[in-house]
């Protein structure tokens, strides 16, 4: 039997090669490669599929995000709270944007961001809270949006890693604004680096628009300083025949979680939890191998499973605030102790929606016999 990667781009590819091919040609005869008719259609599809009225493609996930934090006023002299557990990105676009970074803990179980730490670092400046939607799941968005009580503070949600995810029958960005990434790897992936941004905002679509097209929704009309972030047509063209799939590629995602499920309970790992409400796509299988605080045991697992096929990897394996990038916050180690705990025990393993039953019992095959050595 062969490895098992992390994850099967060429099995997706596989999927939709034809339409691709197709769409590709396309383009190309019409020499529509910045925005054009499948740029239209597909931020059309997408919003749909996301249940709001309003998609804008942009060049990938970071600048997805820049463009909502900036759209709902975040600049110099503001702060935006979010979880110490996340992608680098999360915070960058903060920074980019001219706002402070501030920093929350995780909730120890599902690692998501700890509600009440974000509403208690609320401050006079603070303009937005950014609730990451880690490895498929949704955050509790509604109850942030309970406990800022009618503050005037945004909701900027860092949605990418769950297209297609619902919490309580609604999805990121139904209620306010929501980023998003279709870096190849994701549920809904590109041929390189491609974002969006969704909204039920009408005027803050504009925006995110403009500010992404230099400032202007015409040629030439620059009304505010903006940057250079769009959506081209051949990635379009790949995202239009993989959302075609989506729904049923995460169904298949939860039934591959599900067998896991079963596979791994009588092995020492701690299995992802589900909020209540949530429906999970499964963008990552994230377990945690206890060890003794710190990463050794963790690692060691990880060779393991590598040396035998098993594509596993990690996910994020140190929190903003350990960062060289953001030590300038100042927080020091000890600042958020579940973001701290969990990191050093985190492990990812493979799931895509063409995974079968064989691999998956030959990864958790694998993920026992590391655990003895």
């Amino acid at each position: 039997m062969g490895n098992v990667p992390l994850v099967d781009l060429a099995a997706a590819h596989a999927e939709v090669a034809q339409e691709v091919e197709t769409g590709f040609k396309r383009i190309i005869a019409d020499t529509a490669f910045i925005g054009g008719a499948e740029v239209a259609a597909f931020e059309q599809e997408y919003a749909a599929f996301s249940g709001v009225p309003h998609c804008v493609g942009v060049a990938n996930g970071t600048d997805a995000l820049e463009l909502a934090l900036r759209a709902v006023g975040v600049g110099p002299g503001t702060e935006v709270i979010l979880p110490a557990n996340t992608f680098i990105a999360t915070a960058e676009a903060v920074a980019r944007a001219g706002g402070r970074v501030v920093l929350v803990d995780c909730d120890p179980q599902t690692y998501l961001i700890d509600v009440e730490a974000a509403l208690a670092a609320v401050t006079p400046a603070t303009r937005a809270i950014a609730p990451v939607h880690l490895y498929g799941q949704l955050a509790e968005v509604e109850q942030v949006r309970a406990g800022l009580g009618g503050r005037d503070v945004a909701i900027v949600e860092d949605a990418a890693q769950c297209q297609g995810a619902t919490r309580h029958g609604r999805g990121a960005g139904a209620d306010g604004i929501a980023a998003t990434s279709f870096y190849p790897g994701k549920n809904l992936g590109a041929y390189g680096d491609a974002g969006a941004v969704v909204t039920a905002d009408a005027g803050l679509a504009t925006t995110v628009r403009t500010l992404g097209g230099h400032g202007g929704l015409k040629k030439y009309a620059h009304d505010v300083v903006g940057m250079n972030s769009r959506l081209d047509g051949l990635q379009a063209v790949v995202l239009r025949a993989k959302l075609a799939r989506l729904a049923d590629w995460n169904a298949r995602r939860r039934a591959a979680a599900a067998r896991y499920d079963e596979l791994l309970a009588d092995l020492d790992v701690v299995r992802p939890v589900t909020l209540p409400g949530n429906e999970h796509v499964w963008h990552i299988y994230c377990v945690r191998i206890p060890g003794d605080g710190t990463p050794a045991r963790r690692d060691a697992v990880l060779a393991r499973l590598h040396a035998a096929g098993v594509g596993a990897a990690i996910h994020y394996p140190v929190p903003v605030h350990l960062t060289g990038a953001f030590a300038e916050l100042g927080y020091g180690r000890g600042s958020f102790p579940n973001a701290e705990r969990v990191t050093p025990e985190i492990l990812s393993l493979p799931i895509y929606p063409q995974i079968t039953p064989d691999q998956q019992a030959r990864v958790a095959e694998a993920l026992g016999s590391a655990l003895e050595e």
